[in-house]
């Protein structure tokens, strides 16, 4: 079973070979949209200042 490579990987591979610099700018796209820093702080006296809304 060892052997078997589904046509999906075999894809992904290719592509990859294709454009070695692929992941790099996968790296990049998720460094700018994903990995950020919170500020627990400003969470805390955000969820503070919240105003209750009437029914």
């Amino acid at each position: 079973m060892a052997g078997y490579v589904s046509e999906h990987t075999k894809f992904i591979s290719e592509l990859m070979k294709k454009n070695p610099r692929m992941e790099e700018g996968q790296q990049i796209g998720r460094a700018l949209l994903w990995d950020k820093q919170i500020d627990r702080e400003a969470q805390r006296r955000f969820q503070e200042a919240k105003v209750p809304a009437k029914a």
